[in-house]
């Protein structure tokens, strides 16, 4: 019996690890990498070249599964709370989905954000910084990275359902290692 207790749970940690592994989009960014050069549209739908920032700023960029949606309201609603803090602090803050320019519009327009919301309808950014989906790929991840003036990763919060958190997280990097 306790045999098979064991390979049950043998079994199970070994489907866990194996669709982690699935997930994780190959070329996933670290602390320390440099971000990739890009260019989307915002919610005004004008070209932004990630590139106009570096060597300028900081910029907090942070991924989110979708325009309008509780989790990702209450996210994009806390950065807007505390926009005044990043501001003072010099920083960008860029969000990213793979909602449309009209849908990041109506978004920011509803709220009143105050930050860039940009369109990546193809995921193609997504990709590149290797933001992995959750559950079962169904769900787009939600994952902020903090980016020095120079456009090196220097924190990563990654958590689908403590949206709020990932603006405390940030601020308290950005404080800590203010430039």
């Amino acid at each position: 019996m306790r045999k098979k207790i064991f390979l049950a749970i043998l079994l199970v940690i070994s489907i866990l690890f194996a669709i982690d592994f699935v997930m994780r989009q190959p070329g996933t960014l670290e602390v320390g990498d440099t971000i990739p050069a890009f260019t989307l549209k915002d919610q005004y739908n004008k070209d932004i070249s990630i590139d106009r920032y570096r060597g300028k700023q900081p910029i907090v960029i942070y991924f989110y599964p979708k325009d309008d949606t509780p989790g990702c309201t209450k996210e994009a609603c806390t950065f807007r709370d505390a926009f005044e803090v990043f501001t003072d602090l010099g920083v960008k803050v860029i969000g990213i989905s793979a909602d449309d320019v009209a849908s990041h519009k109506k978004f920011s327009d509803k709220y009143n954000l105050p930050f860039t919301l940009l369109a990546d309808t193809e995921k193609k950014v997504r990709k590149l910084f290797g933001v992995p989906s959750n559950f079962l790929g169904l769900l787009p991840g939600r994952v902020t990275y903090v980016i020095n003036k120079n456009g090196i990763i220097t924190y990563i919060f990654n958590s689908q359902f403590n949206a709020e958190k990932h603006i405390t997280e940030t601020i308290a990097i950005l404080k800590e290692n203010k430039e």
